[in-house]
């Protein structure tokens, strides 16, 4: 099925919702997700963790998968998409980038824009290129949780996303730190090498730091600054 415009989203989105309901699996919401929106369908995955690749390649082989490539993340983390890349073979990673380089964008702005002006570079190496691949599809999935933030605390299981017009589904919004291990131990899946090494959230190298112990997991985010996302799920 290939939905197209606003009113046809919003009313499949209400209905995924209410028959679903709140307590839905990761599972269910997947294959609804796949059965109801098929290619047009692509899942967001900042490859801190492998989870929600695995679990959406179980609903759909040949899913696509979304990666923000912004020209600063960590070493480790490309490596992981990579790794992604090559333990799923079958899905499809799709490497959103910025209309300019980073090269482009010091020249145009000065040079580390993400030090002066971190919501601008936000914008122009985060937003803008998600709005342009996410114009291609009718639903993204992706792996917002919870207990990751107060911002984050009221995230819908299956809504209708008014910033991007289209459906948005976050199958694992219920999930608990817990669940997430768990997860990961009981099927082997790809973690970052960076969690291990201290960053319980991950971003571009410039803009995270390792949190002290005992602070909230995504302090290390802008560490510093009032801001607390990029502006792509707030």
């Amino acid at each position: 099925m290939s939905v197209t415009t606003e009113i046809d989203l919003r009313a499949t989105a209400e209905r995924g919702a209410a028959e679903l309901g709140p307590d839905a699996t990761a599972g269910q919401l997947l294959a609804w997700a796949a059965r109801t929106f098929g290619d047009r369908l692509i899942v967001a995955s900042n490859m801190q963790d492998a989870v929600l690749v695995d679990l959406a390649y179980r609903a759909k082989r040949d899913v696509e998968i979304l990666f923000l490539e912004t020209g600063y993340h960590f070493a480790e983390t490309i490596g992981t998409r990579d790794a992604v890349d090559s333990v799923y073979p079958e899905l499809t990673i799709v490497n959103a980038t910025a209309a300019q380089s980073v090269a482009e964008q010091d020249e145009a702005f000065g040079t580390d824009l993400f030090a002066r002006e971190p919501d601008r570079c936000c914008a122009l190496r985060k937003v803008a290129p998600l709005q342009d691949t996410l114009s291609r599809y009718d639903a993204w999935v992706t792996g917002v949780r919870r207990v990751e933030a107060p911002t984050r605390a009221n995230t819908p299981l299956v809504t209708y996303d008014d910033k991007f017009g289209l459906v948005k589904i976050n199958p694992i919004a219920a999930w608990s730190d817990e669940d997430m291990d768990r997860y990961i131990a009981e099927h082997g899946v790809l973690v970052n090498p960076l969690v291990d090494a201290g960053y319980p959230s991950i971003g571009c190298a410039p803009c995270t730091a390792r949190p002290k112990p005992g602070e909230d997991p995504r302090a290390g985010r802008w560490a510093g600054r009032a801001k607390t996302e990029c502006g792509l799920h707030a």
